[in-house]
């Protein structure tokens, strides 16, 4: 209860500031309910802090309201569609199995089964929509509560939830937070939206055996583009999928299960087991075609682990008999008054053309003819290539490995005849969900990558890592996602056990970053996200795991 006659000063973005009531809620601040692109507000930012539009102010604050096209709004509207999603779903088909799965294009792809099969009619699907629809022209009210554990328990138990039941099993808070819109209730994971009429943009699309929850394009916002199916990596998340369910690891409970149950060191063997024999397969297909293939091209967006995948691929073609060599894309880089520039002015070195095009072409098309060159070494410290006598020939049992961030993009390996490249695209496609209707983005997976990375061998705090992370995002964009249909093959680079073990390595740098830096927010919400593992120790981490590129002591030199 807060006392009557109490102030606290308040700053709206744009604004003056101003003295409001202690326990003003932010949706009763003068704000209004959309943005000037008619956008609706969906949540805020309060001291940098993400929270909910009905948040109540207790201290001196500055507050920014969000919508879809922010950073953390995006997220805040796609989990609040989701959270609908799973409300209809549950009502209007009570005994359906069903799962919000993993990112998919611009949307979710979603499983649905009835009475043990899979797949989903056009007509339920409609009553699904019809159903969303229906809340959406209601505004019907999505409330936070906190409820004691043993209600939240006791609940979801008699809702026969047992994903959510078994992630509760390995937390003991007195009381939890929940989402509850009429009768439905789910485990607050993050900010949703107060209301469902502030989410009005969303399709749903057939893609057997379930479906896509399609958004906007941030970016682009209320602009939806069209769905362009994936099957790359439609059919490893399906194949990583059903891997986890046939090893009963289909949630972050069932993984604390297993670290509680001491069963984490046979299941990161079974990982790594799993990693290595999809490397050998990937290195068998290249023997079988050694006829035609010279050029293994291998890219993926920031800490998918393409280097040690890389490596380790190289291990396995030289098990085939095979003498593979790599080279570096980053000797080639033009010199630094050449490179291209972003939209702030700054050095864009993930831009292709900070890459010398004609120059890697002339050489490529030289050694795929079996013809001499002289390499270059890029000198970082004063932006130049230089000449040192470094000689290369492609002999004919020799494999070149190209590994870089546009190692897809046609054009940087134009020179080159297509039959002649085997292309690959690495990612980390986690395919662990919180629980059913709770999905973990592959983008975090990566980010917690990267901040370890940077922390142990770059000399970046968290708050570095985290204010780089939305270029580093926009550059993959750009030059990253687009190219992925032209891969001949995808790996997932992504462990099932590796979130436990980064745990204790990202909680405290994390705890470093304070409520006046911008990336609070975003820190906050990945320690209450960590929250939800227990940890296990690096100890059984195998020295050739791609993990090991992140959380050192690799078998492999860098």
């Amino acid at each position: 209860m807060f006392q009557m006659g109490l102030k606290v000063q308040v700053q709206i973005e744009g604004r003056p500031p101003a003295d409001y009531a202690v326990g003003t809620r932010v949706c009763d601040l003068p704000i209004g309910e959309r943005d000037e692109r008619g956008l609706p507000y969906i949540g805020a930012l309060v001291n940098n802090d993400v929270v909910t539009l009905s948040y109540a102010l207790e201290v001196d604050s500055r507050v920014r309201p969000i919508t879809m096209a922010d950073r953390a709004g995006w997220r805040i509207y796609r989990n609040s569609v989701s959270f609908l999603l799973a409300k209809v779903v549950r009502e209007r088909f009570p005994g359906a199995t069903f799962a919000v799965e993993h990112s998919l294009g611009s949307g979710f792809y979603c499983s649905f089964s009835r009475n043990g099969t899979a797949g989903i009619s056009e007509a339920e699907l409609q009553e699904i929509e019809e159903g969303m629809r229906d809340l959406v022209r209601r505004d019907s009210p999505i409330e936070r509560r906190k409820i004691s554990f043993e209600r939240a328990v006791r609940q979801f138990e008699a809702d026969g939830q047992k994903d959510k039941y078994d992630l509760l099993r390995f937390l003991n808070p007195p009381k939890i937070a929940v989402y509850c819109c009429e009768e439905f209730m789910d485990l607050a994971h993050g900010v949703l939206a107060d209301r469902a009429g502030a989410l009005e943009y969303f399709e749903l699309i057939p893609h057997p055996p379930g479906f896509v929850l399609q958004f906007p394009e941030r970016d682009r916002a209320p602009e939806f583009v069209p769905f362009e199916p994936q099957p790359h990596l439609f059919q490893i998340f399906s194949e990583h999928k059903e891997w986890g369910r046939i090893l009963g690891l289909r949630t972050v409970g069932d993984l604390n299960r297993a670290i509680a149950e001491h069963n984490i060191v046979d299941l990161i063997r079974i990982a790594e087991a799993f990693h290595e024999k999809k490397i050998a397969r990937i290195a068998d297909h290249v023997h079988e075609h050694r006829d035609r293939i010279r050029w293994v091209c291998i890219a993926g967006p920031s800490s998918s682990g393409k280097t040690t995948f890389s490596k380790r691929l190289m291990v396995q073609l030289r098990v085939n008999g095979l003498r593979p060599a790599a080279i570096s894309v980053d000797d080639y880089f033009v010199e630094r008054d050449r490179t291209p520039t972003d939209e702030h002015g700054a050095p864009d070195f993930e831009h292709i053309e900070a890459v010398d095009l004609a120059l890697f072409n002339e050489h490529l098309s030289i050694l795929d003819q079996g013809g001499e060159v002289e390499l270059p070494s890029y000198n970082f410290a004063n932006g130049a290539r230089e000449f040192r006598g470094r000689k290369l020939r492609l002999e004919p049992d020799q494999i070149m490995v190209i590994e870089g961030i546009h190692a897809l993009n046609p054009r940087l390996t134009a020179a080159v005849p297509a039959e002649h490249k085997f292309k690959i695209y690495i990612s980390a496609l986690t395919q662990l969900n919180l629980d059913y209707h709770n999905r973990i983005a592959t983008t975090d997976n990566r980010l917690m990558r990267r901040m370890v990375r940077d922390n142990m061998f770059r000399g970046n705090n968290a708050l570095k890592t985290l204010a780089m992370w939305p270029s580093v995002r926009r550059g993959e964009r750009r030059w990253i996602f687009p190219f992925q249909k032209e891969a001949d093959v995808a790996f997932n680079s992504a462990l099932d056990y590796e979130l436990a073990v980064l745990k204790p390595f990202v909680e405290p740098l994390l705890k470093e970053v304070k409520p006046h830096d911008e990336a609070y927010g975003e820190a906050r919400r990945l320690m209450q996200f960590l929250d939800s593992f227990i940890p296990a120790r690096a100890d059984s981490v195998p020295p050739n795991s791609i993990l090991r590129e992140f959380i050192g002591r690799s078998t492999f030199r860098y």
